[in-house]
């Protein structure tokens, strides 16, 4: 049964600038939620993880929220103090096909007078 909402969803996504704003935060939010659920998994609170990872409280909170702009060595600084690791990859985006590399253009070099 498709209901109200999703019929408008649908129908907002076909907007391809939309549809790329709510992937965009989509992907934040997958880091923020990550690190939500390994710090309950350690029955952990905002303020004793940031303690462990030498860091405040409100950035943890925001790291949750909203992690964009975060740091490599801030992510590792979590994940040490949640007994993690960082794995990073590169994942294709849905609906897109793999290119052909690009080929580097080789300049041609003028003779010396």
């Amino acid at each position: 049964m498709t209901t109200r909402w999703k019929r408008f969803y649908r129908k907002q996504m076909e907007d391809t600038k939309l549809r790329e704003l709510v992937e965009s935060e989509l992907e934040n939010l997958q880091l923020g939620v990550q690190i939500a659920k390994l710090r309950a998994a350690e029955n952990l609170s905002q303020t004793k993880l940031a303690a462990k990872a030498e860091m405040s409280a409100p950035k943890i909170s925001a790291m949750e929220n909203k992690s964009d702009n975060l740091t490599i060595g801030t992510l590792i600084r979590v994940a040490h103090a949640l007994n993690s690791r960082v794995e990073i990859k590169l994942v294709r985006r849905k609906g897109t096909k793999a290119g052909r590399p690009r080929r580097r253009r080789v300049k041609s070099q003028k003779p010396q007078p």
